[in-house]
């Protein structure tokens, strides 16, 4: 089992994940992943939470600050804004399933009592978790994925992967051993950075009117 001297090469969350079960024997499962380090820093692993049936999965990059203390996704500032682009492009936020490509908290924090910082799993570390966004494909079996974020993107399709090529466009792929429907886009967070927010936000919402389009909501 990877433990902390385990070579980068060898992380991975396979062990630890359930052969048998739903997504809540799934979600009971990852909260014990020790796959590789980030778990050490990290408050609680941060499971996928939603419809188990969902037609639209939405897969951001990990967990922020807000959602790493409270133990759920996208429940911070970008969670938010994330919340009312779905709405206003058409999309039931209650009948979607949230998720990311990495299930524990990466920052950074030279002092306890000092604001952590966010920084970007490794592609390692992400082949490490994937096996947990594997399971939960399998398990939800979504007509469409909508991918969040390079990283996110890059989880799914590999490090060629660059999310201005193709955002706001619904492309095939084998994932997993699975035929899925991919439509990537700007993760949330991105539009909240962005020196023009509306604008910023305008193509996040033209992206997910895609999505509500192709599921035939709009």
């Amino acid at each position: 089992m990877p433990s902390a001297t385990t070579p980068e090469d060898a992380y991975t969350a396979a062990p630890f994940v359930p052969a048998r079960g739903g997504l809540d024997a799934l979600r009971r499962a990852a909260a014990d992943c020790r796959g590789c380090p980030l778990h050490g820093p990290a408050t609680q692993t941060v499971f996928g939470e939603g419809d188990a049936d969902a037609r639209v999965m939405l897969v951001g990059e990990q967990p922020g600050d807000q959602e790493d203390r409270q133990g759920r996704p996208f429940v911070g500032p970008a969670g938010r804004l994330l919340h009312r682009a779905l709405e206003e492009a058409g999309l039931d936020p209650a009948e979607a399933y949230v998720t990311n490509a990495v299930k524990h908290f990466k920052f950074a924090q030279t002092e306890p009592r000092k604001r952590r910082i966010h920084r970007a799993p490794t592609l390692r570390e992400m082949t490490a978790c994937a096996p947990w966004l594997a399971r939960e494909l399998a398990l939800v079996e979504p007509e469409l994925v909508v991918i969040l974020g390079a990283t996110a993107g890059k989880a799914l399709l590999g490090s060629s992967f660059r999310v201005g090529q193709v955002r706001g466009t619904v492309i095939e792929r084998d994932i997993h051993g699975r035929p899925e429907r991919l439509l990537p886009t700007v993760h949330p967070s991105s539009v909240l950075r962005a020196d023009d927010r509306d604008t910023a936000y305008r193509g996040l919402l033209d992206d997910l009117k895609v999505a509500a389009r192709t599921l035939g909501n709009g």
